[in-house]
């Protein structure tokens, strides 16, 4: 039976009830730091804390992050974030999906039977969230001017956006490109 490891579930908890609490706000850069700890910084410490994620086919890490990327953008359609701003039931399908989607993926990544798929998985990841925060960042006006005043605080967001997803994704793909490129034939880290 495997064990809960208790530093990393106690991060992810602790990194929870921040983000859910008052203190954040609701301003638009909370939001986005909020979504990025649902989906790039609690999941794989959540994965890590528990490790009892099945060896996954290396399709289906490819299945999590086509996922993910349509959870994300999906629900930053303008529609859709009016939804989840406005609706208590929206709120909680959008985070909880966001968290979901990231539990799928880190999950999916960092057991993929083969470890390149996985680095695969998280490398796609990073690259989708970079255009989103970047189409953020770069828009000419508020892409959500009902829930964004300003172009100040949606380029805030996109910022933020690049500055934790981008990374995270990127160190956790290269890192698994890394560990493959240096196994053995055959071997299984």
């Amino acid at each position: 039976m495997t064990r809960l490891r208790p530093v990393p579930a106690l991060a992810a908890l602790a990194i929870l009830a921040f983000v859910w609490s008052p203190l954040l706000g609701d301003l638009f850069p909370a939001g986005m730091i909020r979504h990025m700890a649902l989906v790039a910084v609690v999941p794989p410490l959540i994965v890590l804390a528990w490790p009892v994620w099945p060896e996954l086919p290396t399709g289906l890490v490819l299945v999590a992050a086509a996922v993910e990327f349509a959870l994300v953008w999906g629900w930053h359609l303008p529609g859709a974030l009016i939804y989840a701003r406005s609706d208590g039931v929206g709120l909680v399908l959008e985070q909880g999906s966001f968290l979901a989607a990231g539990i799928l993926v880190w999950s999916g990544s960092l057991a993929a039977r083969e470890p390149l798929a996985g680095a695969g998985g998280l490398l796609l990841t990073a690259m989708h969230m970079t255009l989103l925060g970047a189409l953020l960042v770069l828009a000419p006006r508020p892409l959500y001017a009902f829930c964004t005043p300003t172009l100040e605080s949606q380029q805030l967001g996109g910022i933020l956006m690049l500055a934790i997803g981008t990374p995270i994704y990127l160190a956790g793909g290269l890192w698994l490109a890394g560990r493959a490129l240096g196994m053995p034939q055959g071997a299984r880290p």
